[in-house]
């Protein structure tokens, strides 16, 4: 007989306190749970059961393997609801946390398209320039961009950015061009106030020297978009993410600042709490964004 059938008879004769209750809690005969109990005892080599005329009571064995029995016969009840998840469609509230800039920007303009391949999800998207904590916090999802902190999430690459200095044509005829890192001492320079060391600019010279630029800025703002506008104002020169530059920089709004320092890479990233297995909606949501971004790149925005 299967092994497992022999343990749920007797653990739900021992939930149950009875062979008729058993029975119909398993939905089978009382002569088939009696036969799944012996058929176990058998195996073992031992009495699992106190059998009387008014009642049925686990012996001291029995007792001790029922604790074990019970947590497999859950642990297998879990395999199978993992399964059946994993297969069924995606639906159910997605909650994301994304930089306001990037989610404007690029992740709002695709939403449409993911609600109407998966229209049993609904989306809640937080848009934030903080760092939130997913669990505690309950988010499903975030999108993160540069280095990732926490190395107990879950992470997987959508894609690449590149970060330049840059500022509108017209602050260079009035202020004129740098030339190199440490002429940036003289310049207005516009910070992002929601970073860690926000006034220090991580840069590399031209023969890989890695520079830190501190000097204070004549405007800092929380939000990306803002400090964009800002430059495009000629207020001084930014140092942005070209899922931000790039469309002014392409109308020639704004222009790069040193044209020959090395560019800086960072990726972008979908992070989800750990876990045994990916919650469908949270899938289909990466996969769908990594399709989505397929053609952008450092400069592809």
């Amino acid at each position: 007989m299967d092994r497992l059938t022999e343990m749920e008879a007797f653990a739900t004769v021992v939930d149950q306190g009875g062979f008729t209750d058993a029975a119909k809690k398993m939905g089978i005969s009382k002569s088939a749970v009696s036969k799944h109990v012996s058929s176990l005892e058998a195996r073992l080599g031992a009495r699992l059961l106190n059998r009387t005329t008014r009642r049925v009571s686990p012996t001291e064995i029995g007792l001790a393997y029922y604790d074990r029995a019970r947590r497999v016969l859950n642990d297998a009840g879990e395999a199978d609801a993992l399964v059946t998840s994993m297969q069924s469609a995606p639906s159910g509230l997605l909650r994301i946390s994304v930089a306001t800039d990037f989610g404007v920007n690029h992740l709002s303009p695709v939403l449409g398209d993911f609600l109407g391949e998966f229209p049993d999800i609904t989306v809640n998207m937080v848009l934030n320039n903080r760092y939130v904590e997913l669990i505690s916090e309950g988010f499903d999802m975030a999108i993160r961009i540069g280095e990732l902190e926490d190395s107990t999430l879950r992470a997987r690459k959508l894609t690449d950015t590149s970060r330049r200095m840059v500022a509108a044509p017209g602050y260079f005829e009035q202020y004129g061009r740098p030339q190199k890192i440490d002429d940036l001492n003289d310049h207005k320079l516009l910070h992002y106030s929601n970073q860690a060391n926000s006034a220090v600019w991580k840069l590399t010279a031209p023969s890989g020297e890695k520079r830190q630029v501190r000097t204070a800025g004549w405007l800092t703002v929380n939000d990306g978009q803002s400090l964009l506008n800002a430059a495009i104002s000629g207020l001084g020169i930014a140092y942005l993410p070209s899922f931000l530059y790039a469309d002014a920089m392409e109308k020639g709004l704004v222009e790069e600042a040193i044209p020959d320092l090395p560019v800086e890479t960072q990726g972008i990233y979908a992070v989800y709490p750990p876990g045994r297995f990916t919650q469908p909606k949270v899938r289909a949501f990466i996969d769908f964004l990594v399709h989505s971004f397929a053609e952008k790149g450092p400069d592809a925005w």
